[in-house]
């Protein structure tokens, strides 16, 4: 049985419901709104994770290749920015489309590159370097949940990737700094009972990463990740706000 999501006097509801057509109704009067996920809008938030057009010349971004692997009918739009940060995402959903019917996130990784001075600083005391990552993940925690909370404001049924960090030349270190980042989002995803695309386990290979700049995907690497997307969206049971992992 399909799941309907209901805006009633600006509350979002998510409910089960039969007998009723694939497409947005509007009940005058009641400021009611429903649309069916039969049909589906996927939103792309985030950051070039999903905006990598300028990484892949000559070839389709993530966005694109999504498209290609929907149902027909179903859409795709992009509203991730390359560079966004958490606190990007506020100006990304005052463009959201009304009838967006699921929202992706990706981002975390920009975050972090504004603390890849950490690096330098493994040789300081122990004490002094973990005070410091410490310090770190509680902001990023801090800035992730804000940001998880204003995603889920909008109502709509929403997935989050990790970050990534099979990226060619990456240091051991750096993979380790990582995994503070994305501890966050799997443990926050799991306290808001949200669907997790393991970008780790997704982007595993070297060709995964564009030439043009190895911190971002491919083309091929792009292709998984739409993948991911839409295995996602196809076979998640949102109704049931259970987090589980996607990987490959």
């Amino acid at each position: 049985m399909p799941f309907w999501v209901i805006r009633a006097f600006g509350h979002w509801a998510l409910i089960r419901i039969s007998g009723l057509p694939s497409r947005c109704i509007r009940i005058p009067g009641l400021g009611l709104r429903a649309y069916n996920p039969g049909v589906s809008h996927i939103v792309l938030l985030g950051d070039s994770i999903f905006d990598n057009a300028s990484y892949v010349p000559g070839g389709p971004a993530v966005v694109e290749q999504l498209r290609g692997k929907l149902q027909r009918g179903w859409r795709a739009t992009l509203l991730a920015v390359d560079g966004a940060i958490c606190d990007s995402l506020a100006s990304q959903l005052r463009r959201l489309p009304d009838d967006a019917t699921h929202l992706f996130v990706s981002v975390g990784g920009n975050d972090a590159l504004q603390h890849s001075g950490m690096l330098d600083e493994i040789h300081r005391p122990a004490g002094e370097v973990f005070a410091a990552l410490t310090e770190m993940q509680q902001t990023f925690r801090h800035e992730y949940k804000a940001m998880l909370r204003g995603v889920l404001a909008a109502g709509r049924p929403t997935g989050v990737c990790t970050v990534y960090d099979a990226v060619p030349g990456l240091v051991s270190e750096a993979v380790t700094l990582l995994s503070l980042f994305n501890d966050v989002i799997v443990r926050e995803a799991a306290r808001e009972r949200l669907p997790v695309i393991d970008l780790r386990l997704v982007c595993d290979e070297p060709r995964d990463y564009s030439p043009v700049s190895p911190i971002e995907p491919s083309q091929h690497g792009g292709n998984k990740i739409a993948t991911a997307i839409a295995y996602a969206v196809s076979s998640h049971d949102f109704g049931r706000r259970e987090s589980v992992v996607y990987g490959k």
